[in-house]
């Protein structure tokens, strides 16, 4: 379902002028449609779609508070502007509020960036960014996005636990290497304490997490970690 299907309609009428007593009623019924509009219509058509587009600045910080604690990344645009830009896009719409940590294995990555809500998945998939140089290594607590191969990166993103400098030069579908885009500056304990018993397998889901949510999870891996809320700290340059 579209995010405009909300839209009412009305039937045409053939008829003079409306007497002063249908327009206050025609302005009452309008009234509670708009109300009804803006709480039905999907929040992709405010802060998902108005974020879609900024840019972010040089360095910024953002603290990721989860169901094991808080930890804070340092994001350099120097390092990957689209990555850089698309990651601030989707903290500032609260994209990552709720969002399942679904892959976590020790001594290699954690992974997270499927949104509960099927729609707000829908938004972002069809804005992928563009492929961009590696500047920096994937060195233990840099952040960079995932991908299936060309211009596939939208919200994924993962940690590294380890020195996974083979992730700089792997080739996957084409594509070389998964430039970081930033790094965590506190909270490293807390990330490496994300549960782990799955492994790789919720990974295995995705195609049903973007549909179903965090209620596939939460029903088939109850025991997953959680990233509750995500919010911009320190001075940006």
């Amino acid at each position: 379902m579209k995010s405009c299907d909300f839209a009412p309609a009305f039937k045409q009428q053939q008829s003079q002028s409306p007497s002063p007593a249908h327009v206050l009623v025609l302005e009452l019924v309008l009234e509670h449609v708009l109300v009804l509009v803006l709480i039905l219509l999907p929040i992709i058509t405010f802060s998902q779609r108005d974020s879609a587009t900024v840019r972010a600045p040089e360095v910024f910080h953002a603290e990721f508070e989860t169901t094991k604690g808080n930890f804070t990344i340092e994001v350099n645009r120097d390092w990957s502007p689209n990555g850089a830009d698309r990651l601030f896009q989707l903290i500032a719409s609260g994209f990552f509020n709720n969002n399942s940590i679904f892959r976590v294995q020790p001594g290699y990555v954690i992974q997270f960036g499927i949104s509960d809500s099927k729609e707000v998945n829908r938004f972002w998939d069809k804005r992928a960014i563009d492929d961009e140089p590696l500047k920096e290594s994937n060195v233990k607590g840099t952040v960079s996005f995932a991908h299936g191969g060309p211009k596939t990166r939208t919200t994924q993103l993962f940690i590294n636990l380890n020195d996974n400098k083979k992730l700089d030069t792997i080739v996957f579908q084409g594509i070389r290497g998964f430039p970081p885009v930033g790094k965590v500056v506190s909270g490293m304990g807390v990330i490496e304490s994300f549960y782990s018993g799955y492994g790789f397998d919720p990974a295995e889901d995705q195609d049903t997490i973007m549909v179903q949510g965090n209620a596939f999870l939460k029903k088939k891996y109850p025991e997953l970690d959680y990233i509750l809320r995500v919010k911009f700290v320190g001075g940006e340059k």
